[in-house]
């Protein structure tokens, strides 16, 4: 119980680097002498030192160090990238305990800093709350194993099944969810590193895909328009956010916009996926319309799906997409309800 307890503090800090250390995961750690913590640390927004030594530079007295243990969400890296090893700062500062939550899976690790360690005469143990640390470390793992991002879909739907109206006066968002499910979904769009829309929900709202009732950055944003009949004036295509049209035509890019050509002839979902790994995104808002959405679904090419149910009703309109599969879990947010779905 008390690995499980500093494995938790860990997660609680590695939280706070989310959307912040990609490509390298958001890790915690945490130094304890004597059952005290003194010292703890998260991954620093990336080229920034790891968690790790963020933790061991928080040590006030470095000469507890040689009778501490040390907790991390995930194993310490055995490789030189943007900065040294973890593993061998470990062992140089003689720390004799190393609590991990699970192994890193990126073939640089994969049980090569555990290696380093042991050799070292470290006591290591593995696994403490080893689901909860897998589910933190998500995007990362995702990547690496699956050679894609991690793939969220969103959206909200009324009572009666319906994700906007057939025709509207203005070109704005017809609401659905209420102001703090939509607070929600700016958290989101700082956690994760894009958003994916189509053509109709950039025309019919000129959404801006920006993180507004939330602190963090803005996602890079992807919009489909196979002919490119998006507007030049369109929010989306102001430049300040880097942004990859996916279309059918050539068209050269220009400062913060990429085109990249996909065939819509055929499925767009792993196109799609495709170029998002192009360009080293770890993870994916899609927020598009239900044709979108579905081609995903359909694809079985998703990782996530969260659902707002609101309290009102259409009576008709646009038809929400279709899953499968029941929802992992519901919450209340207000008169909202939101349905978390796995794809597991």
């Amino acid at each position: 119980m008390k690995h499980e307890k500093y494995i938790q503090r860990c997660l609680e800090l590695a939280k706070k680097g989310i959307g912040t250390t990609r490509p390298n995961p958001s890790v915690g750690a945490v130094i304890v002498h004597n059952d005290i913590i003194i010292g703890e640390g998260y991954t620093s927004p990336y080229g920034g030192p790891h968690a790790e030594v963020n933790a061991i530079r928080s040590v006030k007295n470095k000469e507890l160090l040689k009778e501490a243990t040390i907790y991390v969400t995930l194993e310490p890296c055995a490789h030189f990238g943007k900065t040294p090893p973890c593993a061998n700062l470990i062992v140089e500062k003689g720390i004799p305990n190393v609590v991990i939550g699970c192994i890193d899976t990126n073939s640089l690790v994969a049980g090569k800093g555990v290696e380093i360690l042991e050799k070292a005469s470290c006591n290591v143990t593995i696994g403490v709350l080893e689901t909860a640390c897998f589910e933190h470390h998500k995007r990362f793992f995702t990547v690496q194993n699956k050679k894609r991002p991690y793939i969220i879909l969103k959206w909200a739907e009324t009572k009666d099944g319906f994700v906007a109206p057939l025709e509207k006066d203005e070109q704005k968002p017809v609401w659905i969810s209420n102001e703090y499910s939509q607070q929600l979904v700016h958290k989101w769009r700082a956690e994760e590193q894009a958003i994916l829309v189509g053509t109709n929900t950039v025309i019919a709202d000129n959404p801006s895909l920006t993180v507004r009732s939330w602190s963090g950055l803005n996602p890079i944003r992807v919009v489909l328009d196979k002919s490119l009949r998006i507007s030049n004036t369109a929010t989306v295509l102001d430049g300040k956010v880097k942004t990859i049209v996916l279309t059918e035509k050539s068209k050269e890019n220009t400062e913060g916009i990429y085109h990249e050509q996909i065939d819509f002839e055929k499925e767009i979902a792993q196109q799609i996926s495709n170029v998002l790994q192009k360009h080293k995104i770890q993870s994916v808002i899609i927020e598009g319309g239900t044709r979108t959405l579905q081609s995903f679904i359909n694809a079985n090419l998703w990782d996530e799906a969260r659902v707002f149910v609101g309290n009102n009703e259409f009576k008709n309109g646009v038809k929400a997409p279709l899953l499968n599969i029941g929802a992992t879990s519901e919450e209340k947010i207000d008169k909202d309800i939101l349905k978390i779905y796995r794809n597991d």
